[in-house]
Formats: structure tokens, sequence, C-alpha cells
């Protein structure tokens, strides 16, 4: 798939500039293993970089004009590196002016170029395509440039871009392991300080399969709105009677059950998700310290059993796909993965079972809703990176 992608966004640069490209750059996708929601409320998340990327073919020009080539829409984009950028109603496009726009702002000297870019990362899917375009220009641009970026740098210009260009109100996680990533390690991410640990993933036995609902709900948006409020009044509250408590991370699960009444059915329920997930995403560090993937099953599980009933933000399709597996013996844990309301679950799977799941959970998947299912196995990889030959 990498060497098929790599080859054919070649090409397309060839037939489009009758030039080979002077570099090749990947940029991968994530998933987050477990540390849902929690991104915002002082805990850890567990992200990886997967095997499914961006590929950039690029060419420096001898002047300030720019080609941005989207082999995969088919669409073209020209402006000039000197102008203002601003945002257009390109969408993918303005992903990238975005990253520029920050380095110009940043005093950064840059000439025109030309690129050609492909993916294999699923559109929709919450495997982060969005951060691995900007990330990957972030990436090209200080390699072709010699900006002298680091990696936390170009992590902080791709969400800034998402901000300020896409108008995504995004967390680092996306952005961080896309650049982070090391091949069959995940990070334990500290959002708010941006400190990290790697920890080992060779799952050995096990592989990761990610089932995609093929359904995005509207209240994406709002639903992640009115969680936020929701678990910022809990924590006021909770401050107010333990005034020892600073955030969620040193709040215990029995503080939270101790104001059960005073928080209000749904108060409570977001906070007791938001403690116990904090504390899963520490126990998921010690499993996989200790090769023990039947626990990391379990957590994983778990979480989804919190996001669903508690959190309220999965639906339907996603529980289908949850509980379809849940008493599959090949199957060690799955849940939900992204903001929710649909996407992605992620699966923990003995190797060489998950033609048969697929099949199996496909056909089910297809009576009960009507949709066609996608499923993707997937490997922890590196982050952005040059591609030598």
């Amino acid at each position: 798939m990498k060497k098929k992608l790599i080859q054919q966004t070649t090409e397309h640069f060839e037939i489009m500039f009758q030039q080979k490209p002077d570099y090749i750059f990947l940029s991968p996708g994530r998933i987050n293993i477990i540390g849902e929601h929690v991104d915002y409320n002082d805990g850890f998340v567990m992200p990886a970089a997967i095997n499914k990327y961006i590929c950039f073919a690029i060419s420096k020009n001898e002047n300030s004009k720019c080609t941005l080539v989207a082999k995969d829409l088919n669409d073209t984009y020209q402006f000039d590196i000197n102008d203002e950028l601003k945002p257009i109603d390109t969408m993918w496009a303005n992903y990238i002016l975005g990253v520029l726009q920050q380095l110009k702002e940043k005093g950064f000297a840059m000439s025109g170029f030309t690129i050609v870019f492909s993916s294999t990362i699923p559109m929709g899917a919450g495997l982060s395509s969005s951060a691995a375009l900007e990330c990957g220009i972030g990436y090209a641009m200080n390699k072709l440039f010699h900006l002298g970026l680091t990696k936390e740098d170009i992590a902080l210009i791709g969400q800034k871009a998402e901000h300020t260009f896409a108008g995504v109100n995004c967390g680092i996680m996306d952005q961080f392991a896309s650049v982070f990533g090391k091949k069959n390690s995940v990070i334990k991410l500290d959002c708010n300080t941006l400190e990290y640990e790697y920890y080992k993933a060779d799952f050995k036995k096990y592989s990761l399969l990610l089932l995609d609902s093929n359904v995005k709900h509207t209240h994406l948006t709002s639903g992640y709105n009115v969680r936020r409020q929701e678990v910022e009044l809990g924590l006021s509250i909770i401050k107010q009677h333990f005034p020892e408590v600073r955030t969620f991370r040193n709040c215990t699960e029995s503080m939270v059950l101790e104001l059960k009444d005073t928080l209000g059915e749904t108060v409570f329920k977001r906070c007791h998700f938001v403690v116990n997930e904090i504390q899963r995403v520490k126990e998921a560090a010690e499993a996989l310290n200790n090769s023990d993937f039947k626990r990391l099953g379990k957590l994983m599980s778990k979480t989804h059993e919190g996001l669903s009933k508690e959190y309220e933000v999965s639906c339907e399709e996603i529980d289908f796909l949850v509980d379809a597996v849940q008493h599959e013996k090949t199957v060690l844990g799955a849940r939900m993965m992204g903001g929710g309301f649909g996407g992605c679950s992620i699966n923990l799977v003995k190797k060489g079972s998950e033609s048969k799941l697929i099949e199996k959970i496909t056909e089910r998947y297809q009576k009960a809703f009507g949709i066609e299912l996608k499923a993707y196995k997937v490997k922890i990889s590196k982050g952005a990176s040059l591609y030598k030959n």
C-alpha cells in the first residue's frame, strides 16, 4: 500500500510538471488507544501514528509561485507565497494555507514550490487526515527551506492552522501523534504540558482492527460543546466541597460518588466517566509495560461503556459494532474512538481472525442498518518523515 501510494503520487507529479520531484514525504494518520474526551479535562491520552499516510511529492521553484495538486480530489490551487494568505472556500487547501501563513507570521522566508499529494487515510473515519495534511506540510517546509523547527513547533503550528484557517478548535493530540509517532510505540501525552512518554506496543499475537460505521451524526459539535460545559460545572462544584482539588487529575471517584446528589444525575455521570477514564489511561500504560493485552482489552471495553452510558457520546450504530464483538473469543476489547456520534470502533483482536470477523460483522451491520461497513487493519508506525529510496 505504501509503495503503491508513493509510486502513484510520484508518477502524477511527473505527468503534471514534466520532472521528477525533489523530495517525497509521508505523514501518517492516527488512532487513540485509550483516553477519550479527557484531553480538555486535564487527563492523558494514548495516541499512535498508523500506517495510513498522506504522501507529498515536492519540488522548489525559482520564483514565488506555488501550485498545490490534490490528486485524489482532482483539484488544483495556485497562489503566490509573497501574498497574504487567507482562508478560501476550498477546505483542503485551507489546511495547507493555514500552516504556510503561520510560518510567514513567524518571519520564515520561503520561495515558491509545487506539490502533489495523495492519501490512504480514509476521510471522515476519525483518523485525523487533516492533522496529517497540516503536519506533513509543516514537516516538508521545514526540510525544504531549512527552517530549524522542532517536532513540537510543527505540531503546534498544525494545531493553530486548524484553529485559524479551518475554524476547528481542536486539541493537540492529533498533530502531536502525526509528528511524534514511533513504530510499535504509543505515546502517553499530557495535553496541558506536552510532556510525553513512549510505551512499547508490539502487539505480537494481536492486531488492531478499525470498523468504520460510515455514519457521522450532526450533533458532534453541539454535543461536544455541551459536554464541556457540563464537566466544567461539575468540577466547580467538586472544588467547592473539596478545596484541595485543582483538576480532575487529583479528584477521586469517591469524591464524585459523595457528591452524586449535589451534582445531579447528568453532571454526575459526566464527572464519573472523566475521573475513571483518567485512571484507565494509567492502568493501560501499566498493561502495555507488562504486555498484558487481555487487561488492555478489558480497559478499552470499559471505556466504551463509559462513553456510551455516562458521557453519552456514542450512537446506535457504534454501540452495535462494539456489542457485536463482545462475545467473540478472538476479540480482547473494543470501543468507540474519537469525538463520537459515528466514526470508527477500535478493536484489539487475535492475529489471523480479522477476515472472518469482518465478514461476520459486515453482514450483521448491513442487516441491522442497511449500511456498508468498512474495515481497516492498522499497524503502529512512525511519524512524519522524509522518504528515501
